[in-house]
Formats: C-alpha cells, sequence, structure tokens
C-alpha cells in the first residue's frame, strides 16, 4: 500500500472514501468537519441525523467510526471518526490509533481501496501535529502489515503547511526504520 502525505484540501480529493474528524454528535462542526459537511450537502447532514436517530443514538464513540456517502463530494464514502480531545482530557494515544485503525476497517468494509486523511485531532482537540503525525504514521503501517492488499493508498491530505511538514517528517522515520 502506498501511504503519503499532501498538501490540500480534503473534500476535494479524488479517492473512493474520506476521513472526516467529526465529533460524536456526527452534525457537523468547524474546521474539516464542517469543511466535508459543507462540501458534501445537506444530504450528508441527513445521513448523519439518520445514523443518530437508529444506530448511534448516544452519538459516535471516541476511537470509533461511521461511513456514509460522500453525497455531492468527489469520494463515494465520508468515514467519520471522533478523535480524542486533549483539552478535554482525552490524552491516551491508544484512542489516536483506533481512530486511524478503524476508519480504515470501516474504509475496507465498504469497498473502498483508496482513502484520504486528515489531521485528526491537531486542531481545536489540541494534539500536538507531530504527535498525531507520527501515531497515525505507525497506524496505518501496523493496519496495512495486518490488512495486506485491502487498500491501494492512504493519502494524508493536510491543510496547513506546518501539519504537512509534520506528516512528512513522520513518513520519512518511517521509512528509515
Amino acid at each position: 500500500m502506498r501511504i503519503r502525505a499532501e498538501q490540500g484540501d480534503i473534500t476535494t480529493a479524488h479517492v473512493d472514501a474520506i476521513v472526516n474528524a467529526a465529533n460524536s454528535s456526527l452534525l457537523g462542526g468547524g474546521g474539516v468537519d464542517g469543511a466535508i459537511h459543507a462540501a458534501a450537502g445537506p444530504r450528508l447532514l441527513e445521513a448523519c441525523r439518520e445514523l443518530r436517530r437508529t444506530v448511534l443514538p448516544a452519538g459516535l464513540a471516541v476511537g470509533d467510526a461511521v461511513a456514509t456517502p460522500g453525497f455531492d463530494l468527489p469520494a463515494r464514502w465520508v468515514v467519520h471518526t471522533v478523535g480524542p480531545n486533549r483539552h478535554a482530557g482525552e490524552t491516551d494515544p491508544s484512542l489516536l490509533t483506533s481512530c486511524f485503525t478503524r476508519s480504515l476497517d470501516v474504509a475496507a468494509e465498504v469497498g473502498a481501496r483508496t482513502v484520504a486523511v486528515p489531521a485528526v485531532s491537531a486542531g481545536v482537540y489540541g494534539w500536538s501535529p507531530d504527535d498525531v503525525a507520527a501515531i497515525a504514521v505507525r497506524a496505518v503501517d501496523g493496519w496495512d502489515e495486518a490488512h495486506p492488499g485491502r487498500l491501494d493508498e492512504v493519502r494524508f491530505v493536510l491543510f496547513s503547511t506546518p501539519v504537512h511538514a509534520a506528516f512528512e517528517d513522520a513518513l520519512a522515520t518511517a521509512r528509515r526504520h
């Protein structure tokens, strides 16, 4: 599986699935979540409301993931995951690791072969980009080792230059080991 990082707008990524750094309500928010909801159109919110009404009445748990159609996005699927909020005391790296691995599980379950992933929890949830990048790269590498051939590409799509640099550094470090 190819793993790479690029700077850009995840809502324009031409992949099978994009990962949304959602909040547990699944009803939209700021940052990546707000941008994905805006670009996908109102049917995404309707789909998320239906998930809340049926299978996720209490919301999506931190570290878990669920898929909806991508609607007006170039991606066929949106995989929503809830990252740990450092400001709320959610500092366990295994929660963040789970965001990445569960997102890949769900993407593979819906038949995605290419996935774009943001820096989950690196924004308003207070995790440092360097920590998120290191955890994300390790999680994706480990997932690929455990599920060879399930995905063709994971592309970290990062909006800002500093976050992109952190992911490039994490990838370079991983390739040296």
